[in-house]
């Protein structure tokens, strides 16, 4: 099976679905969080390092030590939702996760925020005007609405040609069926 980008052309789209949307603005304290989800400090470590070791042999840094807040990311949200709309989204999500992932920024705080929006390629200026605003929420609170009207409840979630979805971490072989099925679905004769 031949994997590679050459065969398919894609458009990514990043949709809002918050895990955590009842989190104080400000986060919470990130272990605490976990201890609390996840029951012992002991269970907490083994999924630490089961997680750390799936991404290293993907050849990408996951350094959950760093991280101190568990953020509430409505306004991450919000930030790739402009982001989107100022043709930024793909380079501001994956900033949003090498900072959030790797270098442990709080994503609830908004200068934060501003500073990755930047780095990105966004305006600062309307970054900060956008993020000490009310833009964005009802949007996301519609988007989050209807995905759980359509039964999801988890990410990650792909949507593949609006037909067929793949959910949670998958072999890269589940993905290139999909685009094969779905691709053949678009055929013109």
């Amino acid at each position: 099976m031949q994997m590679s980008s050459d065969r398919f052309r894609f458009d990514v789209e990043y949709f809002p679905f918050e895990l955590n949307p009842h989190l104080p603005d400000k986060g919470v304290d990130y272990h605490a969080y976990l201890c609390q989800r996840y029951g012992t400090e002991d269970r907490v470590q083994q999924l630490t390092d089961h997680l750390k070791a799936i991404a290293a042999g993907e050849g990408l840094d996951f350094m959950p030590e760093q991280q101190q807040v568990m953020p509430n990311t409505r306004n991450a949200h919000r930030l790739a939702l402009f982001a989107r709309e100022e043709g930024r989204q793909g380079q501001v999500v994956d900033a949003l996760y090498d900072a959030y992932f790797t270098r442990g920024i709080n994503l609830s705080d908004i200068d934060s925020l501003v500073s990755i929006a930047v780095d990105a390629g966004l305006d600062g200026e309307k970054t900060t005007q956008l993020l000490h605003s009310n833009t964005g929420n009802v949007e996301i609170e519609m988007a989050e609405k209807e995905l759980q009207d359509l039964g999801i409840t988890s990410v990650p979630l792909f949507i593949i040609g609006d037909r067929s979805g793949i959910s949670g971490a998958q072999p890269v072989e589940v993905f290139i069926e999909a685009f094969e099925k779905t691709s053949l679905m678009f055929v013109d004769y």
